[in-house]
């Protein structure tokens, strides 16, 4: 029986597929280390620098740091608006676990804002990520101790210091110079219809942004430059530490400098007592503004924070119009003030100014238009000094409101002047051309009813305070156009001044007949006399006093005396010193102050020029040489109280409207 044959064939088969199998799985298993072994090498060499970038900033944040707000100084380097410290109490959102919970364990330690709540929680829910958000500013120090000490115990909620924004004379420089406030979505909206990014520091819940006058104005001047503090954070996002290397310091705003003086614009502030109305005061060489008051005013600080709306609507609310600035915005008839311009265009046209016009006692054009007084023959001089309505009324009539409008707008009416910040009204000056614009009954014609009452300030003519004082100044001067000037300097970088002023077109010995009219009008018998006085010695004030009607009274008391404020007529007067070499001009504007231009404006007019003239050094000691050294005191100098303790002692100004309506056709009786 023959040896059964051995078979190897499905053994080696079995074998062969497995080597294959190995091969295929070694292959793909060498493919894949080589595959993690090439991207280890990616991650770990080629794109270390950037996943170590990564890596760093989610241990790192960067916290934007709002820079210090610039001072805005007076001419002098004293401070109008600067920064003080302000303890405050910030929320993170991101740091708190429950913030409902938070912000009611922060209520039993900080009271008042619980009635803030809903305020806050709209805040912190805008805020960016990790955006510390201020809850409550101007801490006292027991209320800061409190909430470091109970710290630990309300996580996302920390305190600090910071600057706050602050206004060291309150209301006195408060239209000028503004306030600043809350950033809001309709500032970003405004800088993003301009095609702009808006600024990162804008998002920032604390950051302030300028709302009116200069603070806006100049609001990307003042702002500086935003800097940032580079903490460590945990997994959470709460910060460990601070990497000091790493953090950029904030770049503070510049300083702005303006030409006011503090102290004639506190005194100007002082005068107005309760009054309504506005004050404008200029170097008449240099055309520096030394004041721009408007009351009565308010206190700037109060919007810093955000005003409380009951006390915002009582401010908007008061008859006399306190958040208004009367010196620019604020625009009524000029009265008798406006005289001098109806007589300069006379002159330019011939009149010679020794003719004699008989007043008496009023003027026949269709009806009869009342001056106030029966002055007799007088010439140009004697008209300025008693104010007589039928002089001025007679030119006005001979030369037409085209003559009275071109030489009123070249001494500086009817304009809005470059100075750096907004909201001029340029007033009205009429003329034929604007008549027939402005038709009365359809037919665009100029009355001659409505010259008489064109040529003493009433009718359609409107005038602001800063337009009075550039008039006043130009006829001080009585070479140059003028022009006023109110920044001095921005982050120590002097302003255009207005050394290369225009020739005014008119003769100067034209323009010293107004000014010895101006001089005769604070001299014994004229209608300023009696409270224009400055009782300096040598050094004297000219002027011209005005009244204005804010409407018609019919029968009934000339001046509204017993009428409600509102139908009161307005007092104006402006005035320049010293006469001999004028250095200053000032205008004030009295709204419904209801007596006359000489019994309201020339005592405020006086006590702003006293100050601003002892404090020239050459006219105060040209005032100490003749004698007068007992009178050479003012409010803020070493010989007396400091301006500044007397308004802080005086009462607050209550909580004045411009655009005082129609013009009525009447006579004015100064």
């Amino acid at each position: 029986m023959s040896e059964p044959s051995i078979f190897f064939s499905d053994v080696n088969e079995r074998q062969g597929s497995f080597l294959r199998r190995t091969l295929v799985v070694g292959g793909l298993a060498t493919l894949g280390v080589t595959a993690l072994t090439v991207r280890l090498a990616q991650l770990q060499v080629v794109q270390a620098e950037e996943y170590a970038t990564l890596a760093s900033n989610n241990q790192f944040n960067f916290r934007l740091v709002p820079p210090p707000r610039g001072r805005i100084l007076d001419r002098n380097g004293q401070v109008i608006a600067g920064n003080r410290p302000s303890f405050r109490v910030l929320v993170v959102r991101d740091e708190t676990k429950d913030l409902d919970q938070t912000l009611d364990l922060l209520g039993r330690l900080l009271p008042d804002t619980v009635d803030r709540r809903r305020a806050i929680i709209r805040d912190v829910n805008a805020a960016p990520r990790f955006s510390p958000v201020p809850v409550k500013s101007d801490l006292t120090w027991e209320e800061f101790a409190k909430v470091n000490i109970y710290a630990p115990e309300l996580p996302g909620v920390m305190a600090d210091m910071n600057e706050a924004r602050y206004y060291p004379f309150g209301g006195a420089f408060a239209h000028v110079i503004g306030y600043v406030a809350k950033v809001s979505d309709r500032d970003i909206a405004a800088i993003k219809a301009k095609g702009e990014d808006a600024p990162a520091m804008l998002y920032n819940p604390g950051f302030r942004i300028g709302r009116t006058g200069i603070e806006k104005a100049l609001d990307p001047q003042l702002r500086g430059e935003a800097g940032g503090n580079r903490v460590e954070v945990d997994v959470r996002g709460r910060v460990v530490a601070e990497d000091v290397g790493g953090s950029r310091p904030a770049v503070p705003g510049k300083d702005v400098v303006l030409t006011l003086d503090a102290d004639v614009q506190n005194r100007a502030l002082e005068v107005f007592g309760e009054e309504a109305g506005g004050c404008v005061m200029m170097d008449v060489r240099t055309g520096d503004i030394l004041c721009m008051v408007s009351a009565p005013s308010f206190d700037p600080n109060l919007f810093v924070s955000g005003v409380p709306s009951r006390t915002y609507r009582a401010l908007a609310d008061y008859e006399r119009r306190p958040l208004t600035d009367k010196a620019i915005d604020g625009t009524f008839a000029p009265g008798s003030t406006f005289k001098p311009v109806v007589g300069l265009a006379a002159l330019k046209r011939g009149v010679s100014p020794d003719r004699r016009v008989t007043c008496t006692g009023g003027y026949y054009l269709g009806r009869r238009f009342a001056c106030l007084g029966t002055h007799g023959s007088l010439d140009m001089r004697g008209a300025i000094k008693a104010s007589c309505n039928v002089y001025f009324m007679t030119l006005a009539v001979e030369i037409g409101p085209d003559a009275i409008a071109q030489t009123a707008r070249d001494l500086g009416l009817g304009q809005v002047f470059d100075i750096g910040i907004g909201g001029q009204k340029p007033g009205l000056v009429p003329d034929r051309q604007w008549r027939r614009d402005n038709p009365v009954r359809g037919d665009g014609k100029w009355y001659p009813g409505e010259t008489p009452s064109y040529a003493i300030g009433q009718g359609a003519l409107t005038v602001n305070a800063l337009q009075l004082a550039v008039y006043t100044s130009r006829l001080a001067n009585g070479q140059k156009a003028v022009m006023p000037r109110l920044i001095k300097s921005i982050g120590g970088i002097e302003q255009a001044m207005g050394a290369a002023f225009a020739d005014l077109p008119y003769d100067p010995e034209l323009v010293k007949v107004l000014r010895d009219g101006m001089e005769a009008v604070t001299d014994v018998g004229g209608t300023g006399f009696r409270n224009s006085q400055l009782g300096l010695g040598p050094v004297r004030m000219a002027g011209k006093t005005g009244t204005a009607q804010p409407r018609n009274y019919g029968a009934g008391s000339r001046k509204g005396a017993g009428r409600p404020w509102q139908e009161k007529d307005h007092n104006l007067f402006i005035a320049f010193a010293p006469i001999d070499n004028p250095r200053y001009a000032v205008s004030v504007i009295v709204q419904h102050g209801g007596m006359g231009g000489g019994t309201a404006g020339a005592p405020r007019a006086r006590e702003v020029m006293r100050v601003a003239l002892l404090k020239d050094p050459e006219i105060r000691a040209r005032i100490e040489q003749s004698g007068f050294a007992e009178a050479t005191s003012y409010p803020g100098d070493a010989e007396g109280p400091s301006l500044a303790a007397q308004t802080a002692s005086a009462p607050a100004p209550t909580p004045a409207t411009a655009d005082v309506g129609p013009r009525p056709y009447a006579a004015d009786p100064q």
